[in-house]
């Protein structure tokens, strides 16, 4: 019987995942400082609403710190990460959503802002899931 184990142990090579999770959480801290501070500013510049980018702005930097939590950790749980790529997944299908949906009446630069996001939220996503594989 083969079992699967739900942390990721520090022997285990983490490096990867670590870096990953880290990456994830500068990239969403710097987001979410920016949104907070610069939410007017911003929302003229990229089409969207300061009273989105607000709350939007405190989950990030909220996200962030639990990003940096886990990364630090002395093991990483498989599920915590799990879930950090859900989380990661619904952003990016929320941003093509966003896109396609038309919601708001993004500039051309907020169009960009939106695909540049959701890039790099896929590619945090990506690293942390050959990560994760890469740990055992």
């Amino acid at each position: 019987m083969t079992t699967v184990a739900s942390t990721v142990h520090p022997a285990a090579d983490t490096k990867l995942l670590r870096f990953a999770l880290k990456q994830d959480a500068l990239g969403s801290g710097a987001n979410g400082v920016v949104y907070v501070v610069v939410a007017a500013i911003f929302g003229e510049l990229f089409g969207l609403p300061a009273a989105l980018l607000y709350p939007i702005g405190v989950f990030l930097v909220a996200w962030a710190a639990a990003l940096f939590f886990l990364a630090a950790r002395p093991t990483v749980s498989r599920a915590a990460v799990g879930v950090v790529m859900a989380v990661n997944i619904v952003w990016v299908v929320a941003s093509v959503e966003l896109l396609v949906a038309g919601w708001f009446p993004l500039t051309g630069l907020g169009t960009a802002l939106v695909i540049v996001q959701a890039v790099a939220v896929a590619g945090f996503t990506v690293l942390q899931f050959a990560g994760l594989r890469k740990a055992g």
